[in-house]
């Protein structure tokens, strides 16, 4: 059976068509980090939850069945390949593709797979067919490749970290491990800071947490000198703590908190305690924020450990934990083994006294002496976009707390956005939590209701948490925007002085 003109044409413009496609799911993949699944994952979610995008996927797959028998309907797959989803960007407003030698491998690999679908469709006599379903199933297609590129990937990444692990051997600093489900990146900040006087101290930059993030934090900023090195280390899985702890081992591991983050891949916070516990393996002084009680419940096993660590339980609300940092009328007071050593110390907008606590029992392992930790309490660095509040000229208070959002956080960002707006309105912007799995829906319902309650207006960005949010609030007719730069024009119009709006979380714009 030759192709003939019209199959041809027809496979040629599917061709054609994965360039838009691809390079839409491309993006989408290098937003997710690779990971493989997370690109279907995504596609699903386009495909079903915004308007129109439904029947054009429907479509889509009707001119592939048809294109069996008749070439020239595989111009439809093309068509819906290219337009579709609507509202998913090919370049990012949010988030733009970026142009590196990892996309590029994942291209290549990409256009292998799609090119061996064509090859098995003409040695069966079906090109024009299997054409069209390699460009309806892109995201498919990218997932298979992300899978296929794990090994090179792999193989690359370790050449940086043998790197790095001489770097290590060769400076031979302290090493401060610091993970959780939140609050590791402001907590990694704050023990960098408290040292900073006392040692030469060198922290990975901004979420540097993974294995190609932390490899290339050691080979560009460990320096000569270095005393201690503050080590964030993050986690999708378990196993990838452990690796990194094979080659960056803490002398000193610090979990800030177990919460329901990455649930999606996790499954359960069980999962998530298990991950993170990984970093405590080797460790000689464990620091553990023991306000959380699956925390507390590790410490006590960890206190029975062959080895014996030093367990330190840190609390926010326990004086009679190893170190307190308990907030009170606005000032807070730090004890150490119940004794008082910083009182009426004003903490940085957005800190989290467990975080704090934390830090200062990090900064005493090390000796640094009591009143130096007092004085530079008051003056913690913040991470940007974590619950930071500003007056606008207009006179609004503003409260940025788009860095990311987790139950815990929002409601305590909601706490804040109630004592900014005692006078005037209350406004909740936001497009919901994600990576929650199965709570997710839960979870925002949750959230929506919270804010109603406090009497706060909602304004929801974006679709995949709209229906959830809006079930929270039961009843109210929210204000709801496609994307967060129409919802900020809607509050610049809408607020006057004395007014105040929360924005949480951010989602960048390959979510729907």
């Amino acid at each position: 059976m030759t192709l003939g003109v019209s199959g041809w044409v027809a496979s040629g413009l599917c061709w054609v068509s994965l360039v838009p496609a691809g390079a839409r799911w491309l993006r989408v993949a290098q937003r997710e980090h690779y990971l493989a699944g997370s690109t279907t994952r995504f596609a699903f979610r386009w495909w079903i939850r915004v308007r129109l995008n439904a029947p054009l996927l429907v479509l889509g797959f009707a001119a592939t069945a048809l294109s069996w028998r008749w070439p020239l309907s595989a111009i439809g797959t093309g068509a819906v390949a290219t337009i579709a989803p609507l509202g998913l960007s090919v370049r990012g407003r949010t988030s733009p593709l970026g142009v590196t030698r990892r996309l590029a491998t994942l291209a290549t690999m990409s256009f292998g797979v799609e090119a061996a679908i064509v090859a098995l469709g003409f040695a069966i006599h079906r090109t024009v067919f299997l054409a069209a379903m390699g460009v309806i199933l892109v995201p498919v297609v990218v997932d298979c490749a992300c899978l296929l590129t794990v090994p090179i990937e792999r193989s690359f990444a370790s050449r940086f970290v043998a790197r790095a692990t001489n770097r290590l051997g060769s400076v031979r600093p302290l090493i401060v491990g610091i993970t959780g489900s939140f609050g590791k990146t402001s907590t990694k900040n704050y023990v960098s800071h408290l040292l900073a006087n006392h040692v030469r101290v060198v922290a990975s930059p901004g979420s540097f947490n993974n294995r190609a993030g932390l490899a290339r934090a050691v080979n560009e900023q460990l320096i000569e000198g270095t005393e201690v090195f503050v080590a964030e280390m993050g986690t999708y899985g378990r196993g990838e703590i452990a690796e990194l702890c094979r080659w960056c081992p803490p002398n000193i591991a610090v979990i800030t908190a177990i919460g329901p983050v990455h649930l999606e891949r996790f499954g359960s916070e069980d999962e998530i305690l298990a991950a993170k516990s990984e970093i405590t393996a080797s460790a000689t002084t464990i620091v553990l924020n023991v306000d959380d009680a699956r925390l507390a419940d590790l410490a006590d096993v960890l206190a029975e450990r062959e080895d014996r660590p030093v367990v330190v339980r840190c609390s926010s609300v326990d004086r009679g934990a190893d170190v307190c940092v308990i907030e009170e009328l606005g000032s807070c007071e730090v004890l150490v083994g119940g004794r008082t050593i910083g009182s009426g110390i004003t903490l940085t907008a957005g800190a989290q006294s467990g975080n704090v606590a934390c830090a200062v029992a990090v900064a005493r392992h090390l000796e640094v002496p009591d009143a130096e930790i007092s004085a530079r309490l008051g003056d913690l660095p913040a991470v940007p976009h974590r619950l930071s509040v500003a007056t606008a000229p207009s006179g609004v208070v503003v409260i940025d707390d788009t860095y990311n959002s987790n139950p815990a956080g929002a409601l305590a960002a909601l706490r804040l956005l109630g004592e900014a707006g005692e006078t005037g309105r209350r406004v909740l912007v936001t497009p919901g939590m994600v990576e929650l799995g199965r709570r997710q829906a839960e979870e925002n319902r949750a959230f929506g209701s919270a804010a109603a309650e406090m009497a706060a207006e909602l304004v929801v960005v974006g679709e995949t948490n709209r229906a959830a949010l809006l079930a929270g609030v039961k009843g109210n007719t929210p204000a709801t925007f496609r994307t967060r730069e129409a919802a900020v024009r809607w509050v610049r119009e809408n607020l006057v002085s004395g007014d105040a709006v929360l924005y949480e979380n951010d989602l960048p714009d390959h979510y729907p």
